[in-house]
């Protein structure tokens, strides 16, 4: 893998860590309101999609070694 692309996937991995921190602060400042379930619901989905997401471009990185 060439060097800028490596840069170019932690560079969006990092973007990705600080939309998922932000979901996080976002649920915890909705379920201390007491905004409806429904939304904290929607709002956990989409967290979890971004983990996903990192996870993917984790894998990337990260090269296969055969143990």
């Amino acid at each position: 893998m060439a060097d800028q692309e490596q840069a170019d996937i932690r560079l969006a991995l990092a973007r990705l860590r600080q939309e998922h921190e932000d979901y996080d602060a976002a649920i915890n400042a909705m379920i201390e309101t007491g905004c409806e379930a429904l939304r904290i619901q929607r709002m956990k989905k989409k967290k979890l999609a971004i983990k996903d997401k990192m996870s993917q471009l984790e894998d990337q990185i990260i090269p296969d070694i055969i143990a």
